[in-house]
């Protein structure tokens, strides 16, 4: 087997302040050949997984999943392949249920997952989520996982792996496994087409086919995994045997005295030959003569003819020995010389960026006495404030890469940078009405064996929580009581009209909860469409397909019943492609994947709001509104806030609180005052 392994430039995002990055997604794959004769027995084993919308404590989720399923498979060397695959995947299900036990429930619906073992081109594999598996045979393109008929996720016992398909495969098979993102360029860009028509698979046209898209694939991420079977020759002893490319744009790298001194001493070492520089200076000195009574001077007299006799004194010169010099010696002092001109330069390098250092702190401490005093201002002519807050973001952002490099400056420095900061944050909290919860009040905590929770939505003064991976409904009162309303279904979506709640389930069927009872509206489907986002407006449902950026609406009819479904955004118009999230109030609001919001109105795109209010934008991930509000609600859980604004943009208040550490969805009260925030397996409520 021949294995490629392509990773194509995983996105990051801004941390706290510009202090930090950290992904926003992660992935990569996991290949694993037998190290010894036992482990030969259940053959190679390949692993390639993607989490979005990570949270920091989620960044080596992958790595522990991917060691837990290889030790497991490689343990059971008794077993046949799919036994072992079985048993390891069991043993995948148990640490992951363990995982949502301890609250943290930020992977589900986030996690796609493939695990595949190869053995005498016996495959048998299994995937969770959106990960695609081809199979490349004379020119056929199969998408084999097609096969696949996942067993119902359950919440307790967990149960994300579920059925395994075993298939044989032949000589001259290629395998691809690819992440979505990186499949549907492939798609787009037809070089799954291109791959299949190289028909004798060779190294050099493989990667000519996706070199050519090289600069194209700057912009996505994902993993492309390679496997091209053939007839084997042999195991190597230990280890894994392919290649891998990273795709990715150029980045900076800090300074380094090594890399950067390191040419010039090589070019030093080649132009100053040791010996050659001794040879020099040996003929430079000349050799004293010896005559009787000692070492002498040699006096040459021109144009005179005779010579007078002269006594001069004799004097004795003491002998001394130089110490012979060895090649090795020479070399060392020559080393040791250009370390030391290159520190020499460095040292003065560093002293002058101190000085630009402090240049900036000054321009910095300038520009938030300035701000400052428009703050004083402000009682007589709010509008300054406006002005104080831009200076005060202006100067955050100047800052913060020197937050970043404080731990190499020295302590005066640092104390300077950390005062500065401290005073330029507490002033943008109290302008951008950012609030800190140090203990959010707990409205209620859910019980994993009964109920792991993904979405709510309140109706009346109840709360109703749900998932798409498992069937019934909670309830929660709003005295805190919980209770299961059991029901064979599974939800996507939800909206709550004025007196039911409309519950969706892919692909195109809805259920209807009026005064406890559930009825059942099958709707009418647009071929190749996608229902991602659902709203509702005057008992009209307003679906967003966020692959073609379209909106699909169903005019309500009546009894509840819809008819048939229409695109809502004009031809001409601005799509809602990749976007993340849907209100509606008359006006279509969109969370674009830019981290902006679009309004759009009568099928047309009208405006994008300006956002100024800090901390900025990294991730939010949900939009919510109502006809009967003034207020747009947003969820970022990489911030652990809730942001209140203002429907032309204008902050109201935000909510942040180092509980919220794994933020899955909110609710708001008819009234906009209570927000309930599902944090994990407990729910927070904020007041305001």
């Amino acid at each position: 087997m021949r294995v490629f392994e392509f990773h194509f430039n995983p996105r990051l995002r801004q941390g706290f302040g510009g202090q930090a990055k950290l992904p926003d997604l992660i992935f990569d794959s996991f290949c694993y050949e037998p190290e010894n004769i036992y482990e030969r027995r259940v053959g190679s084993l390949y692993l390639v997984g993607l989490l979005k919308n990570v949270l920091p404590q989620n960044l080596h989720f992958l790595d522990r999943l991917a060691k837990l399923i290889k030790d497991q498979y490689y343990r059971s060397t008794l077993s046949t392949p799919e036994k072992a695959l079985k048993e390891s995947l069991r043993q995948g299900n148990e640490f992951l249920e363990g995982i949502a036990k301890k609250g943290d429930v930020s992977w589900l619906g986030n996690l796609s997952f493939a695990v595949f073992s190869l053995k005498n081109f016996e495959l048998n594999f299994t995937k969770v989520g959106e990960n695609k598996i081809i199979l490349v045979r004379k020119g056929q393109i199969i998408d084999i996982d097609k096969k696949l008929r996942f067993q119902d996720i359950e919440p307790y016992p967990l149960k994300i792996f579920g059925n395994i398909v075993s298939g044989k495969l032949t000589e001259n098979d290629l395998i691809l496994v690819l992440t979505k993102e990186v499949f549907d360029f492939f798609q787009s860009q037809n070089l799954l087409n291109e791959i299949a028509k190289i028909l004798s698979f060779d190294e050099k046209k493989f990667k000519s086919v996706i070199q050519t898209k090289e600069k194209e694939f700057l912009k996505i991420s994902g993993i492309c995994l390679a496997i091209f079977l053939q007839k084997e020759v042999g195991y190597q002893a230990k280890g894994w045997v392919g290649k891998r490319e990273i795709i990715s744009p150029s980045s900076y790298k800090e300074f380094s005295l090594k890399e950067a001194f390191t040419p010039y001493i090589k070019k030093l070492g080649a132009g100053l030959n040791p010996i050659v520089i001794v040879n020099y200076f040996k003929k430079l000195i000349k050799k004293p003569r010896w005559v009787a009574g000692g070492w002498r001077p040699q006096f040459k007299w021109v144009g005179v003819k005779w010579r007078p006799k002269i006594k001069l004194p004799q004097f004795a010169i003491p002998k001394f020995k130089f110490p012979k010099l060895n090649k090795n010696l020479i070399s060392i002092l020559a080393l040791i010389f250009c370390l030391a001109l290159g520190f020499f330069i460095a040292n003065q390098e560093e002293k002058q960026q101190l000085k630009i250092y402090q240049a900036t702190l000054d321009q910095i401490q300038k520009t938030v006495n300035e701000a400052e005093t428009f703050l004083i201002l402000k009682k007589t002519n709010p509008q300054v404030e406006e002005k104080a807050n831009t200076l005060f973001r202006e100067s955050w952002e100047e800052i913060s890469p020197l937050v970043k490099v404080s731990s190499k400056l020295p302590k005066n420095f640092q104390a300077q940078i950390f005062s500065l900061e401290d005073a330029i944050s507490k002033n943008l909290y109290q302008l951008n009405n950012l609030v800190e919860i140090s203990e959010p009040e707990l409205f209620f905590e859910f019980n994993p064996r009964e109920f792991v929770p993904q979405k709510m939505i309140v109706f009346e003064k109840e709360i109703y929580f749900f998932s798409p991976y498992s069937r019934n409904l909670f309830k929660v009162s709003n005295e805190s009581k919980g209770e299961i309303i059991e029901i064979d279904k599974k939800f996507n979506l939800a909206v709550a009209p004025d007196d039911s709640i409309l519950l969706f389930s892919k692909p195109n069927q809805l259920s209807i909860l009026k005064e406890g009872n559930f009825n059942q509206f099958f709707l009418e489907t647009i071929e190749g469409s996608n229902y991602d986002e659902l709203s509702s407006y005057k008992f009209s449902l307003y679906f967003l397909d966020k692959k073609s950026g379209e909106i699909i609406k169903y005019p309500y009819l009546e009894n509840f019943k819809w008819d048939s479904p229409q695109l809502w955004l004009n031809s001409q118009t601005k799509k809602a492609i990749e976007a993340k999230s849907m209100a509606i109030d008359g006006s279509i609001w969109i969370l674009t994947e830019n981290n902006e919001i679009d309004r759009y109105l009568r099928g047309s795109y009208k405006e994008t709001l300006k956002l100024e209010f800090w901390p900025y934008f990294k991730n939010p991930t949900k939009i919510w509104t109502s006809p009967d509000l003034s207020y747009l609600y947003l969820l970022e859980p990489a911030q652990n806030r809730v942001i209140v604004l203002t429907k032309d943009g204008k902050i109201v208040k935000q909510f942040k609180s180092e509980k919220f550490d794994n933020l899955l969805d909110f609710a708001v009260s008819k009234d906009g005052k209570t927000i309930w925030l599902l944090n994990g397996l407990k729910v927070y409520k904020v007041e305001f």
